[in-house]
C-alpha cells in the first residue's frame, strides 16, 4: 500500500512526451477514432502490445551506440549459444525477451516505481557475435560491454548461453576500481577450466575468477545442486574457496538467510562492486521450460524475483540474464520470467537510489 501511495505523486511527462512524439511520427488517427491520442501508425506508444517493432520493453533503439551515453540502461542482447554442451537455441534469448517484453509496460505499483519516468532505458541491440568461434566471440563482447561501461551506462546482457559470463564480467570489471563480488544464480556450478577442450557454458567462472580484481572467495553461487553437471567443478569451487548454496541449503534455511549469506560472502573484503548473473535455469523447469540443459527442483519465480531483490537492493554493477532458449519454451512462460527478472533488478536499483530517478529533476 505504501508504494501504491507514492505512485499517486508520480509525475507523467516521460508517457506525455512518448503519446506526443507517436502522433508527431505516427500521424493522427481517422476521424473515427475518438481517443485523439491514439496515432495512425504505431510508432513509440506500448500499445497495442501486440504491434510494432520489437525493442525490450517498447524503450528507444539506440541504432547509433556512440549515443548510448543519453541513457542510463542499455539493453544488450548476446545472441551466442555455441558455447552450449547439450541443447541450443539460446541465440534466440534476446528476441525472446523482446517479444514477450512487449506485454509489459513501466509502471509497478509493488515497487511504486515507474521506469518511464524515473529512467533512461535504450535497447541497444545485439552484439555481433562470431557463432562459429567462441574466443573472436568473447573478445567481441568483451570490448563491446567495455564500451558501453566507458559512457557509464548500466548494461543489462542478455544472451545467449553461460560462456558469455566470463567475456561479460571482464568487459565490466576493467571499469571498476578495487574488488568485484559475483552473486550467481545457477543449477550449476559452472567452474571448469575447460569442458570437451574450450571454455563452454560450464567454464566462465573459472576464467573470470583469474582477472586480477575479481577473487574467487567473492564468487557466491546461489540454487547448485540437482543430477546434471556438477561433477568437476565443485572440486574447483573448493579449491578455490568460492561459497557454493545448494537449493537444499534454501530449503533448510529459506530464501532470505541465503540472500544474506550470498551478500555477505559477495561483498567481504573490502569488494567496491556486486556483478549479478541470473540463469534461467535456477529456476524450475515447471515455470522455465525454456532452457538448455534444465535441472528439477529449482527455484519457483516469487523466490527467485525476491532473491534478485534483495541483492540488488544493496546496488550491482551489471547485469546479465542467460540460458532462454524460446524454441524449447511454452507460451514464452521462460522469456516472460527472464523479462520479470530484468524489471524487478532495475525498479530495484531505481527505488534504491543506484540508478538515477530523473522524476525528480
Amino acid at each position: 500500500m505504501q508504494y501504491i501511495r507514492e505512485l499517486e505523486s508520480m509525475p507523467d511527462k516521460a508517457v506525455k512526451q512518448r503519446k506526443k512524439r507517436a502522433l508527431e511520427l505516427g500521424l493522427e488517427a481517422s476521424s473515427a477514432v475518438e481517443d485523439r491520442s491514439i496515432s495512425l501508425f504505431v510508432r513509440v506508444d506500448d500499445h497495442p502490445f501486440f504491434a510494432g517493432i520489437n525493442t525490450f520493453c517498447h524503450q528507444p533503439y539506440c541504432e547509433d551506440i556512440n549515443k548510448v551515453g543519453d541513457y542510463d540502461v542499455a539493453f544488450l542482447g548476446v545472441p551466442f549459444d555455441s558455447g552450449a554442451g547439450y541443447r541450443s537455441g539460446t541465440r534466440f534469448g534476446p528476441q525472446g525477451l523482446r517479444r514477450i517484453s512487449a506485454n509489459f509496460d513501466s509502471f509497478c505499483p509493488d515497487m511504486g516505481v515507474d521506469l518511464h519516468e524515473q529512467t533512461r532505458i535504450c535497447d541497444a541491440g545485439d552484439i555481433y557475435v562470431i557463432i562459429s568461434n567462441l574466443e573472436k566471440t568473447f573478445e567481441q563482447v568483451t570490448k563491446a560491454v567495455s564500451f558501453v561501461m566507458g559512457k557509464g551506462v548500466f548494461p543489462v546482457l542478455c544472451g545467449g548461453d553461460h560462456s558469455l559470463a566470463y567475456p561479460n564480467l571482464r568487459g565490466v570489471a576493467e571499469h571498476v576500481d578495487g574488488k568485484v563480488g559475483i552473486i550467481h544464480f545457477d543449477r550449476h556450478i559452472d567452474t571448469l577450466e575447460k569442458d570437451m577442450d574450450e571454455r563452454m557454458h560450464t567454464c566462465p567462472w573459472f576464467h573470470a575468477t583469474n582477472l586480477p580484481n575479481v577473487p574467487a572467495t567473492n564468487l557466491v553461487q546461489f540454487g547448485i545442486g540437482g543430477w546434471i553437471g556438477n561433477r568437476g567443478g565443485i572440486k574447483v569451487a573448493r579449491e578455490r574457496d568460492t561459497t557454493v548454496i545448494s537449493m537444499y541449503d534454501i530449503d533448510d534455511h529459506g530464501i532470505d538467510q541465503c540472500v544474506d549469506i550470498a551478500l555477505e560472502n559477495a561483498w567481504k573484503d573490502g569488494a567496491k562492486a556486486v556483478y549479478l548473473s541470473f540463469d534461467i535455469d535456477v529456476c524450475d523447469p515447471g515455470f522455465a521450460p525454456g532452457t538448455g540443459t534444465p535441472e528439477p527442483g529449482g527455484l519457483l519465480p516469487r523466490e527467485a524475483l525476491r532473491a534478485v531483490r534483495r541483492v540488488c537492493k544493496e546496488g550491482v554493477v551489471a547485469m546479465e540474464l542467460v540460458e532462454v532458449s524460446p524454441p524449447y519454451d511454452v507460451a514464452d512462460i521462460t522469456s516472460l520470467l527472464g523479462t520479470r527478472v530484468i524489471l524487478d533488478a532495475l525498479g530495484t536499483l531505481v527505488q534504491h537510489g543506484h540508478l538515477p530517478d530523473r522524476s525528480k529533476e
